[in-house]
């Protein structure tokens, strides 16, 4: 339950990606703007400076498109977990706590994985955007190619791993993983399905250590 008396009906509210993990913006809502993005599934916040209802994206097609709300336990404020449709800062970067003079990226890591996903994904769905690409190439040619190419990665890096050459092992790890991500978008199937299995497998296991 929402307390907007409590903060003078405007709750702060954090959007994050959905897939990658990282922080995209922070908005404010009031009951209407909270329940718009209920509604509709796109986020809408309450402009501070426009002194009205302001659907992120109404001007440059930048949606955020709303996966799961989270409030948190003192209802006065809100996690809003959403993929984005183009980059969320008017800047142009991909998060609006993105700033030229830092050299760190405000995410995980591994959510890298994620946003290289999406790229793959759109070269699988948009070929003609980039006829050239590598990524287009390998759809072009097909499952055979892409599981080849897959093998051979995962050879090279077990060569990498026993020879103890770190260096190349994170080359060759790279890659592997690169064309993994080709592999599974070819097969129609997303990391997030992916996970879901570790995660169930992991719950499995760590039940069975409970028990014992």
């Amino acid at each position: 339950m929402l307390d907007f008396a409590k903060m003078n009906d405007l709750l702060p509210a954090v959007v994050q990606d959905a897939d990658t993990g990282q922080v995209l913006m922070l908005g404010y809502v009031n009951e209407e703007a909270w329940a718009k993005t209920q509604q509709e599934g796109r986020v809408t916040f309450f402009s501070r400076s426009k002194n009205r209802l302001w659907t992120k994206g109404e001007t440059s097609g930048n949606y955020l498109t709303v996966v799961s709300l989270h409030p948190d336990c003192d209802g006065d404020a809100i996690l809003i977990r959403a993929r984005p449709d183009g980059p969320t800062c008017h800047r142009g970067t991909t998060s609006c706590f993105e700033q030229p003079e830092q050299t760190a990226y405000p995410a995980a890591p591994v959510g890298f994985l994620a946003e290289l996903e999406r790229l793959v994904q759109r070269r699988r769905d948009f070929p003609a955007e980039e006829p050239n690409s590598y990524t287009v190439s390998l759809f072009r040619k097909g499952m055979p190619k892409i599981a080849q190419k897959v093998g051979e990665e995962a050879v090279e890096t077990v060569i990498d791993a026993v020879g103890g050459n770190i260096e190349g092992l994170k080359g060759e790890v790279a890659d592997l993983l690169y064309h993994l991500l080709v592999l599974l978008a070819a097969s129609q199937v997303t990391l997030e399905e992916v996970v879901a299995v570790l995660r169930a497998r992991h719950s499995t296991i760590a039940a069975g250590i409970r028990r014992e």
